[in-house]
């Protein structure tokens, strides 16, 4: 009996972990997309600024003033020479998704960023000489297939937004590869990181920020109706992009990995449906089509790398590379599913 209430209780908690990551994502998405569509607040390293400076002030009042989750000690040194150049990417990654949010409809931004896995493969393999097993390069092809599909028939197609959603990628996977050297010794969950890296990432965009937008942003100030209402949402989209980050952290500690990636290609799913909702953006069938291929390649994909990751250390295997992987990890992509949806 006892056994079966706490398999109920881990379920539940399971369940509302998963909701509530969903709820805060596709909030975060459709107040960005509300701000630069209906709002007319087209800057996003604004946006971008004003989400680092409350994750910031959110991760400092969790673990210094709540003590949610124990501060992890880094070197002064260490700050400087690993964290500020992952800051770094990490602004980059999260401005290029704001900017492609302000171009393009978040279908098909959303159908884009799942080209994350490709490009972590890729990168890998060409810089890093990395190598990998079959399985994994042939759970590529759906997530590129769609993707392409995907773009070739999208309506609202637009360069600029597209280019910064597939950089986005780019930053996405080099955040995730150099992670695993420059935060090597570390281990990080989702609050620290942002404890540590929200402050210089918003050190490195604050000029860019005022330089490059601060007179449009004056001039808005100026001349938008109903300022007080605006402001509201602009700051609670701030506040909504650290509760995702709390609620990663959550969700991480309730399912399994599989469990989470499925859940996460279904979070695509929902933020796609909720913003054609809202936004009405014109979807063809061919490009529901490609978008639900690219959602299916994903969770194939990782299932692939799950299955993969199970296998014992003495699996036989027939090379299939220039050499032959040292170890199981070796053949797995550093793509860490659970840390990806980071703002």
């Amino acid at each position: 009996m006892e056994e079966a209430r706490l398999c109920q209780w881990t379920t539940i908690r399971s369940l509302f972990a998963i909701l509530q990551w969903w709820g805060f994502n596709v909030t975060v998405i459709i107040m960005n997309k509300w701000i630069f569509q209906k709002l007319d607040f087209k800057f996003p390293l604004t946006v971008s600024c004003i989400h680092f400076i409350c994750s910031a002030i959110g991760a400092y009042m969790a673990i210094k003033v709540l003590k949610v989750k124990p501060l992890i000690s880094v070197d002064p040194e260490d700050r400087w020479r690993r964290i500020f150049p992952m800051s770094f990417v990490f602004c980059i990654n999260i401005v290029l998704g704001n900017v492609s949010l302000r171009y393009i409809p978040v279908s098909f931004m959303q159908t884009i960023k799942s080209f994350t896995p490709a490009t972590t493969v890729v990168l890998q393999w060409l810089v890093w000489r990395k190598y990998f097993d079959w399985r994994i390069w042939a759970s590529l092809i759906p997530i590129v297939g769609g993707i392409l599909l995907t773009s070739v028939t999208e309506m609202s197609f637009n360069m600029l937004g597209f280019c910064a959603a597939l950089f986005g990628c780019l930053a996405t996977s080099t955040k995730t590869i150099l992670a695993e050297s420059l935060l090597h010794g570390y281990k990080f969950d989702s609050i620290n990181t942002v404890y540590y890296m929200a402050p210089f990432a918003t050190i490195i965009l604050a000029v860019p920020a005022m330089l490059l937008e601060g007179n449009g942003v004056l001039d808005w100030l100026h001349t938008h109706q109903s300022i007080s209402s605006s402001l509201i949402i602009i700051f609670s989209s701030g506040v909504m992009a650290f509760c995702l980050n709390f609620s990663i952290f959550y969700v991480i500690h309730s399912t399994t990995a599989v469990t989470f990636n499925v859940a996460g290609n279904l979070k695509v799913a929902v933020a796609v449906l909720v913003s054609w909702l809202i936004f009405r953006n014109p979807i063809s069938m061919l490009n529901a089509v490609g978008c639900a291929i690219t959602l299916l390649g994903c969770t194939f994909y990782g299932y692939v790398r799950h299955l993969i990751s199970q296998q014992p250390p003495g699996t036989p295997r027939t090379p299939r590379t220039p050499r032959t992987p040292r170890s199981r990890m070796e053949l797995l992509p550093l793509v860490n599913d659970k840390l990806d949806d980071k703002i």
